[in-house]
């Protein structure tokens, strides 16, 4: 498996990176683009990252730090098509599970769109279950909100 190089796109992220993170979210989410702001706004409250493989873009990732009374930190991770099933997916995912639970994660939940068919398959396959599907306003596409089972969560102490 080919290692990624990882780059932390922060609050003082140049609008490369930040560009370079908008178009991976933006191109696995159409439904819901977003601008530069956006970025920069999430980039400041959460840990971003982007994947690259021989200077080449592969993917992004988020961890939405953990809150409420159960500590939920909420993971995605995103690989653009081109590049999935190569593990790219895997890697990214395991540094965003492992930095939710630095950041003092107990539970840990993901969001996938309806339609990203691969990225439902990839949490399903690592041991997320679906907890709720929405439409958000305007939507014609629900987004299913998933959690790691067995962590922490309402009944599960």
């Amino acid at each position: 498996m080919t290692d990624l190089d990882i780059k932390r796109v922060d609050g003082a992220a140049g609008d490369e990176e930040l560009e370079a993170w908008r178009h991976v979210h933006n191109t696995i989410i159409p439904a819901h683009p977003l601008s530069l702001d956006d970025v920069r706004e999430r980039a400041v409250r959460n840990h971003l990252e982007l994947a690259y493989v021989d200077g080449v873009l592969v993917g992004n990732s988020t961890v939405r730090p953990p809150e409420g009374d159960h500590a939920t930190a909420t993971v995605i991770a995103r690989v653009l098509a081109e590049h999935r099933r190569r593990g790219f997916g895997e890697q990214l995912y395991e540094r965003a599970v492992r930095r939710a639970r630095e950041l003092g994660a107990r539970a840990i939940e993901t969001c996938v769109l309806a339609s990203n068919e691969d990225g439902l398959r990839f949490a399903l396959d690592h041991g997320f279950v679906e907890t709720e599907r929405y439409l958000l306003d305007g939507d014609t596409i629900p987004w299913i909100d998933l959690r790691l089972d067995g962590t922490a969560g309402p009944g599960r102490g």
